[in-house]
């Protein structure tokens, strides 16, 4: 099922005894979420992600704005009306009630011609647990259930009437990072399975790129971008985005562009083409820095952090926005090596990878594009 956003905005009246303005919790967000496809709905706590989960779902009135699910305009549709499943953070299982009995209830209250038999909704409860694997847990109570065997319960509730729409609101905040990452897993799969069209709602940015086809970063109720995970890490529209995208974060430094060169501090760190004279802020991804005793860019060591296959360097630049500036470099590398040797103050430097490099406006801090100019010999 096509979901189409237009223009929805969501205002809330201010608790500010002082300042009676209006809230706008989602701001003129505008999309097409296509059918079949699983979406992470992404951004920090009070961006107004669960917002637009909750107009979506009918749970919320849009103060402006309209909601299709495919040619139908649902936008005043009860919730009960609107074919959608909802999945909470909290789960909401009934405790006096069995997994199996959790799984009927949705069946046992469809009215009218909706209305199965017995036989129609054992058989619909036996698919969803078995679709989320949970068919040998049908006699237990919630309180006998692991947090992740509780999860799968309120997806199977929420599939059981085979939704148009999956809605899922921060469902893995409750599990220990080993289950949250299972549970991400199986989502996927059952995504994939059922091709139901799904929105996820979350603030952990590795959950979102993990499993989604596309995401929509959010803040302040306002869309930032839009786009397959991997687009929007590479090449991220705004400050924001790619300090949000990424772990550990992106490395933000103030620089400026003179005479075609890249300067952070006292260091030119690339060439450029096409790039007015600027103050700038300049992001590079961890991964972007390369170990190199001439390298162009120059820190003083902090320390050396072991990571198993990778290691992360520990450093300062006093050009840098942060306390430290982290390096992932490779745990073979000669120069890896050397650095885990050094004392902390020693001078260290690096090359840095044009393509994990990005230039944002310093008013704006919108991503400026560029190109790297080859340096010739001698210059």
């Amino acid at each position: 099922m096509e979901v189409i956003l237009k223009n929805l905005t969501k205002k809330f009246p201010s608790r500010d005894k002082k300042n009676r303005n209006e809230v706008t919790a989602v701001d003129h967000f505008t999309f097409e979420i296509p059918d079949g496809r699983l979406i992470g709905l992404l951004g920090p706590s009070g961006c107004g992600k669960s917002t637009v989960l909750n107009l979506i779902s009918g749970l919320l009135k849009p103060t402006e704005g309209s909601i299709f699910f495919g040619e139908d305009d649902v936008t005043d549709l009860p919730p009960e009306n609107r074919g959608i499943g909802l999945v909470f953070q909290n789960y909401a299982l009934y405790p006096h009630l069995t997994v199996r009995q959790n799984i009927l209830f949705p069946l046992e209250n469809l009215k009218g011609k909706d209305r199965l038999s017995k036989e129609e909704m054992q058989k619909k409860v036996d698919e969803a647990a078995r679709l989320v694997q949970i068919d040998g847990l049908m006699d237990r109570r919630p309180r006998e259930l692991s947090g992740g065997q509780q999860q799968r319960v309120a997806i199977a509730r929420a599939l059981v009437k085979r939704p148009k729409v999956l809605l899922l609101d921060e469902p893995l905040s409750n599990l220990d990072a080993r289950l949250r990452i299972q549970t991400r897993e199986e989502i996927r799969r059952i995504q994939r399975e059922t091709k139901i069209t799904t929105i996820f709602v979350t603030h952990d940015q590795e959950e979102a790129m993990s499993i989604s086809d596309l995401i929509i970063v959010m803040k302040d109720g306002v869309v930032q971008q839009i786009g397959k995970p991997q687009e929007v890490y590479d090449s991220p529209a705004n400050l924001f985005v790619a300090k949000f995208l990424g772990t550990p974060p992106i490395n933000v430094f103030d620089g400026r562009i003179r005479d075609g060169r890249l300067w952070i501090g006292g260091d030119a760190v690339l060439d450029l083409k096409g790039v007015m004279d600027q103050e700038v802020y300049v992001g590079i991804r961890p991964e972007g820095f390369v170990l190199n005793d001439k390298g162009a860019l120059g820190c003083t060591l902090r320390g050396v952090e072991v990571m198993g296959r990778d290691i992360s360097v520990v450093s300062v630049n006093d050009a840098a926005a942060g306390p430290a500036v982290r390096s992932i470099v490779g745990a073979e590398d000669r120069l890896t090596q050397e650095a885990r040797h050094k004392p902390e103050g020693s001078p260290i430097r690096f090359d840095v990878l044009p393509r994990k490099v990005f230039l944002f406006d310093r008013r704006t801090e919108e991503k400026i594009d560029y190109e790297v100019r080859q340096r010739r010999n001698g210059d």
